[in-house]
């Protein structure tokens, strides 16, 4: 199909969405409280609809009194109900597909269930919204001239009971329609590929020759993908590869630790990052500006949001509060009820908003990986924030890391310990953990009055990582690629210490 038509169809279609965008923007808890109702509606006559008398109420007030919030691992038993081919338990369509994901306490895996309206109405369309949103700012885009390559952590899915379960990319593959291949590259055959490295080194073949305009996936592994690619092709930038190559659409990970070396191998200046914010469990927030770390929260996904402040998070007073109680720059856990019947459910995930109107928020955390054992209040944005400065300062560059808590033993003093993997090692590592620590302390006020005079805490302990210590250990525990990442901060050692294991000392 000629490029002209393609944009026209892409306009018609920006402005018929951008009237229904509108309408959220100007009645956003309208909007959310209409979808609450049309939610219990819909469920009113499933298992967990009669458990709750979801066809009695009428008001929000009703349904957090009545609705417990709960996560995974108390929705689990259901959810496996669901999954051995019981319907009608928390949503009437039947659950064809479950996404896998890392595991809970109680589980090796989460199996996500997503139905035909999650499939449709958030993840299929959010990727619509997205590109909507970027031509939309970018009225000279060639998008559409070439393709987009995708890096998804697809596996191929895995069938029993009449349910197929996966990861969430393989699951989006199988069910999008035949000509949306054509605009993507790899192929369905190479993306479902399940050996992790294999697959990396047949994207790279596959796709040096095509005519890529767009990168889209997780920017960890993104980069570890790119990098082959200069490798193989003997380049020294993206754009001798790719010379229409305008956009990279990522999320999964925080972009911070990466984008200096993003923009050392993507080196135009005019090249945009669009970040998103999606996960197994639902589309969440899309960037909707050029240049910006802000994301805005789609409201009409069939996802009804409620937040809990971390400062009462798994405490006796936690409560949680609709859309139009939230403050700006306040820390809170997102909790989610969605149209594939997910109902006040943990996902584990913290965000701020920055803007109340429209709602943009960004993404601060998780709510287990941060480190509180001497009430610091350590997330990983201060952590990100804090790299990102001491890397500019010390021209370092970091692959991974991992930070755990230094446990107070008799009369020493507790501490961070951070397991940093370097690409570009800083030449005085004294002297990058002084400029660490003092970053931190410039983020984060209790931090800054935990190390004061080392009254709680003492300097942060830096271990050098050897080379690719994390690839290794992701590959030992078969989480190579996609979603997958590296636990950032833990309140315990249980993966620093297994990582120190792997992991062979500097001399």
């Amino acid at each position: 199909m000629p490029i002209p038509i393609v944009n026209s169809i892409a306009s018609w279609f920006l402005k018929k969405r951008f009237h229904q965008i509108e309408l959220f923007l100007k009645y956003p808890n309208e909007v959310q409280n209409e979808l609450l109702q049309s939610l219990l509606y819909t469920a009113k006559d499933t298992e967990l609809g009669k458990q709750y008398d979801f066809r009695s109420i009428k008001n929000y007030k009703t349904f957090s009194e009545r609705v417990p919030i709960k996560n995974y691992d108390g929705w689990q038993d259901i959810i496996d109900r669901s999954r051995n081919g019981e319907n009608n338990l928390f949503w009437p369509t039947p659950i064809k597909w479950f996404a896998k994901s890392s595991g809970t306490t109680r589980a090796k895996s989460k199996f996500i269930p997503v139905s035909e309206q999650s499939l449709e109405n958030c993840h299929y369309a959010a990727s619509k919204d997205l590109l909507c949103m970027y031509l939309n700012n970018n009225e000279d885009s060639q998008l559409f001239t070439g393709k987009s390559l995708r890096l998804g952590g697809s596996k191929e899915l895995s069938r029993q009971n009449g349910t197929v379960f996966g990861d969430l990319s393989a699951i989006l593959i199988d069910n999008m329609p035949f000509w949306a291949e054509y605009s993507s590259t790899p192929s369905n055959k190479v993306s479902l590929m399940s050996d992790w490295e294999h697959k990396m080194q047949a994207i790279v073949n596959e796709t040096i020759n095509e005519k890529v305009t767009s990168l889209a996936g997780v920017p960890s592994w993104m980069l570890v993908l790119l990098n082959n690619v200069l490798e193989t092709t003997g380049k020294q930038s993206l754009h001798e590869v790719w010379p229409n190559l305008e956009v990279y659409f990522h999320g999964g990970v925080s972009f911070t630790p990466y984008k200096d070396q993003y923009q050392k191998i993507l080196p135009q200046k005019d090249f945009k990052y669009y970040e998103i914010y999606n996960a197994s469990e639902g589309f969440f927030a899309i960037q909707d500006r050029n240049d910006s770390n802000e994301l805005l929260l789609m409201l009409d996904y069939g996802i009804f949001y409620e937040f809990i402040p971390m400062n009462i998070y798994a405490t006796s007073e936690e409560k949680a509060i609709p859309l139009s109680e939230v403050e700006l720059h306040k820390n809170y856990a997102v909790i989610i009820t969605t149209n594939a019947g997910l109902w006040r459910y943990k996902i584990g995930d913290t965000i701020r908003f920055t803007s109340l109107s429209p709602y943009r928020i960004k993404v601060s955390g998780r709510t287990k990986h941060h480190i509180n054992v001497f009430g610091e209040e350590l997330i990983i944005e201060n952590a990100e924030e804090a790299l990102k400065n001491v890397c500019a300062k010390t021209e370092a560059e970091i692959v991974d890391y991992t930070a755990a808590p230094i446990f107070m033993v008799g009369k020493e003093k507790g501490a961070h310990q951070w397991l940093i993997e370097f690409k570009t090692p800083p030449t005085d590592i004294d002297y990058f953990n002084e400029l660490f620590d003092n970053a931190l302390k410039a983020l984060n006020s209790d931090y800054e009055a935990k190390r004061y005079n080392s009254i709680t805490l003492n300097k942060p302990k830096i271990t050098i990582a050897r080379k690719n210590l994390f690839h290794d250990w992701l590959k030992q525990n078969n989480k190579l690629g996609g979603q997958h990442k590296v636990p950032r901060l833990s309140n315990t050692r249980d993966y620093i210490n297994e990582l120190l294991e792997l992991n062979v000392s500097y001399v």
